[in-house]
């Protein structure tokens, strides 16, 4: 609502922001009679289209068609994005389902971040991908073996986390069913998790070992050779519902962007850095995206033990509720922060960042008890 005695130009703001809050409910050119319906009604319509024409001169409103409505550009949404980020909305019915979501707090870490951001995705109506750190002590719990076709097999390695790595490994000879039954038998009895298994030729105890020894010593190299961020993305789909996302040129170039694991770590590399929510709106996400874009990019870290580890960001068009998006991310990141503190210190769990020789472990505790081996293939305390 606009105050009656308002400075001209406080009045060229109010304008502008009324706008465009009509225009994030709409998604429609907001013509004068229809912004003076909606709380501005001390305004005549000329006086109104006026305060547009001089916001369409200075680049924070456009008219898509001749005698129609105006919308916001990439920088009218900057300024609002600018002005509102410290004066956030978060609605309590969606606080609430976070906080449901994040109660649970077993060790199952990644099945837990992965809900988290599915739901993150459901709440804003945008794509999600979110960057992590590595956790040690995270034993191999289940091993499953896929035939993909008679010389190739695909190996599952499944974690206590709920991490899941997969290999393709090439054979040197044909297997059949009975085999592959017999080789899962085979990990889990290596991984002290089953009795032992008696191939019927020796061809094939001797087959069943080195597959064993390639799967796990691929498993080993990868989680310690941690020089890249893993990613995680979801919601993809949800970006096919936005009209401004209905032309094939336009939905491609925000999935382009989710298809390239390295932009998406620089996005989250920077905010990382920034230790604060950060908003790309348009060119602004150039080169990730191309110019002319109608995409935003809202991320914001999240920490362990006061640490930032990693950050969270969501995906949209320009046309996004900025300030309920700004609660939901900052209540989602606190969130997250506190539930994998606490699962860490409950746990006795340590965690590992990307660096450029490898990686480098960080105890969350000076107090917490670091295991000799902090990937293990079987867990001997048991």
């Amino acid at each position: 609502m606009l105050p009656k005695k308002l400075p001209k130009n406080d009045r060229e703001q109010a304008v502008l922001f009324g706008l465009i809050d009509l225009y994030l409910k709409s998604g429609k050119p907001i013509g004068s009679q229809t912004l003076q319906e909606n709380g501005f009604e001390s305004l005549s319509s000329a006086t109104i289209r006026n305060y547009f024409a001089k916001l369409e001169s200075m680049g924070y409103l456009k008219q898509p068609h001749t005698s129609g409505g105006r919308i916001p550009t990439a920088k009218a949404f900057r300024f609002y994005a600018d002005t509102f980020q410290d004066q956030a909305i978060l609605d309590a019915t969606n606080e609430a389902i976070l906080e449901e979501v994040f109660r649970k707090k077993g060790k199952e870490i990644a099945p837990l971040i992965h809900q988290a951001s599915e739901m993150l995705s459901k709440l804003s109506k945008c794509a999600v991908f979110i960057s992590m750190p590595r956790f040690d002590q995270d034993f191999i719990q289940d091993v499953k073996l896929v035939p993909l076709d008679p010389m190739r097999l695909l190996t599952i390695i499944m974690t206590d986390f709920g991490m899941i790595r997969t290999e393709t490994i090439y054979l040197e000879q044909e297997v059949d069913d009975v085999f592959i039954k017999q080789c899962e038998k085979y990990f889990l009895w290596r991984l002290n998790k089953g009795e032992n298994v008696t191939f019927e030729r020796d061809m094939h105890a001797k087959q069943a070992q080195r597959i064993y020894n390639e799967a796990m010593v691929r498993h080993v190299v990868g989680y310690l050779n941690f020089s890249t961020e893993e990613i995680l993305r979801c919601g993809v789909s949800k970006l096919l519902a936005y009209p401004e996302f209905s032309d094939a040129s336009a939905v491609v170039n925000s999935l382009a962007l989710l298809e390239n694991e390295e932009q998406m770590r620089a996005i989250l590399r920077e905010c990382s850095r920034k230790t604060a929510l950060t908003c790309w709106i348009g060119d602004e996400l150039c080169p990730h995206v191309a110019p002319g874009a109608d995409t935003a990019v809202i991320a914001i870290p999240y920490r362990i033990n006061q640490m930032v580890v990693g950050s969270v960001a969501l995906i949209g068009p320009l046309r996004i509720p900025y300030r309920e998006l700004f609660g939901l991310l900052r209540n989602f990141s606190e969130l997250i922060s506190a539930t994998l503190t606490d699962i860490l210190y409950k746990h006795k769990i340590t965690f590992r960042q990307p660096t450029a020789s490898g990686a480098q472990r960080i105890e969350c505790s000076n107090d917490m008890v670091q295991a000799n081996r902090s990937i293990l293939l079987e867990d001997k305390t048991r």
